[in-house]
């Protein structure tokens, strides 16, 4: 007879281990089910995230700042590295000791819960069982829920032949052992700017190619404007409206290249790259996940279809983060997983969907919470704006870091505020802020209430509030119509 667990959880991502802790918190007995093999072939937590996603990826984004810094801005401040050398080896091993020491801090943490960590793939069979197929061997467990969080993977351009050597997805972009002198990018979403600018500041020439004509849609439009100038300066040379039609590995004199064909307005163009990466998005870990004879309710792009509380079509069965609609964010999927493990429980527990945080960690940063200008547009919502750049802040002129503003937009009777949109230094920082305001319902007048410490970054958030009513303290007051 199989064992039986309270709670069964189907992949150790930030949404599933998250969810596994949580409900072993709670008391229930609890399983968590993944089949991650690291370098060595070594079973691991954590998920995309951990190994080779949020957390690398940063690493590497934290580390070719600095390096670029010390090449091109230290000299402002009176310090001069003369001879600035890159180790790039080094790079990646402090990197790999980061995604290390989080991978086994989860693994310290299911000890200390007593949650069972079971090693292979999951997949959900009738009357809630479920099977974890190792190397050479497949058990069987039963629980009273299931709760599903296998993630999602890359998505691929058909007819593209990926090589992991020369065109890489997002993982294989973490693992170059030299920086190219030429690398194309497709894709000016989240993961290709991140990627993009890791790979700029450390000295390669860096084109991105975009399907879409408007840049970074999902941002308000003027912090997508100001942070595409911002990205060309840096030297991202961002091609908009132009769609891959191929791309193929050559041998030349001084390796392999990539060959690349893509079209746009003007006609048709050719590229040659020492890499490519492609980031055009991710699809939800849906195949494969269930038996034939389980019903589970799939949408028509693969996702599993569940409701407000990630209950699925099977009761008892729950499924979240980046395999459930919304924005694939760790941090989303992560509170869905406490929220299903506390219904689980008994108790009252709900995700606020208005209000997930949005992050781009280029340099400056670009975050946001709530509505942009276009959906209240769309809308026809009247509303007030109010903004402040981070060229009159202190704060940002003492860190030399000055592009950027904060805006906040409020609804034009109640005041209450819609959505602020950031984009300047540590702009993933400051929209916490936002995100709490706006979780208890703040208005800009309440904002422009609140004492900030002087001097910091956060005082940009007070006054872009006290814009809204045209009091700001440190930019000049805006004219109004006689």
């Amino acid at each position: 007879m199989s064992e039986k667990y309270d709670v069964i959880v189907i992949g150790a991502g930030p949404a599933g281990y998250v969810s596994a802790i949580r409900c072993a918190q709670l008391g229930l007995k609890t399983a968590c089910v993944d089949d991650w093999l690291d370098k060595d072939g070594k079973y691991v937590l954590g998920g995309t995230c951990l190994n080779v996603g949020c957390i690398p990826s940063k690493s590497l984004l934290e580390s070719s700042e600095l390096y670029s810094r010390c090449k091109n801005e230290l000299s402002q401040h009176g310090i001069y590295a003369r001879e600035v050398s890159l180790e790039l080896d080094t790079m990646m091993e402090r990197k790999n000791g980061v995604i290390k020491d989080l991978t086994r801090g989860i693994e310290s943490l299911f000890k200390s819960n007593n949650i069972d960590w079971l090693k292979g793939r999951g997949r959900l069979l009738a009357n809630k069982h479920v099977e974890v197929a190792a190397e050479d061997s497949k058990s069987v467990y039963q629980a009273e829920n299931i709760i599903i969080a296998t993630g999602s993977s890359s998505i691929e351009i058909p007819g593209v032949k990926y090589d992991d050597q020369n065109i890489v997805d997002s993982t294989g972009a973490l693992e170059f052992t030299e920086v190219p002198q030429r690398l194309g990018v497709i894709g000016a979403g989240v993961i290709g700017l991140e990627l993009g600018s890791v790979w700029r500041r450390l000295g390669s020439e860096v084109v991105i190619i975009e399907a879409q004509d408007e840049f970074l849609s999902v941002a308000d439009t003027q912090i997508a404007r100001d942070s595409k100038r911002e990205f060309k300066k840096q030297g991202l040379d961002i091609r908009l409206g132009a769609r891959l039609m191929s791309a193929e590995v050559k041998s030349a004199k001084t390796g392999s290249q990539v060959a690349v064909q893509y079209q746009d307005a003007r006609g048709d163009h050719k590229e040659v790259f020492d890499k490519l990466i492609i980031a055009v998005g991710r699809a939800p870990n849906s195949d494969n996940l269930f038996d034939e004879e389980v019903e589970l309710l799939l949408d028509e792009r693969s996702f599993i279809h569940v409701n407000e509380q990630c209950e699925t079509s099977l009761p008892g069965v729950y499924a979240i983060g980046d395999v459930v609609r919304g924005p694939m964010l760790a941090h989303k999927g992560s509170e869905e997983g406490i929220m299903v493990a506390e219904l689980i429980a008994g108790n009252h527990a709900e995700v606020n969907y208005d209000l997930v945080p949005s992050v781009i960690y280029t340099h400056p940063e670009i975050a946001w919470v709530g509505k942009n200008e276009q959906h209240l547009k769309a809308a026809g919502e009247k509303y007030k704006v109010g903004m402040f750049p981070f060229a009159a802040s202190g704060r940002a002129r003492a860190l030399g870091v000055t592009t950027g503003m904060i805006k906040i937009l409020t609804h034009a009777e109640t005041d209450r505020v819609l959505g602020v949109h950031i984009f300047g230094p540590q702009a993933s920082e400051l929209v916490a802020q936002a995100v709490i305001a706006m979780e208890l319902g703040a208005s800009s007048e309440d904002l422009g209430l609140t004492m900030f410490a002087h001097p910091t970054l956060s005082e940009s958030l007070h006054e872009a509030a006290l814009a809204v009513s045209n009091n700001a303290i440190h930019i000049p007051a805006k004219k109004t119509k006689k």
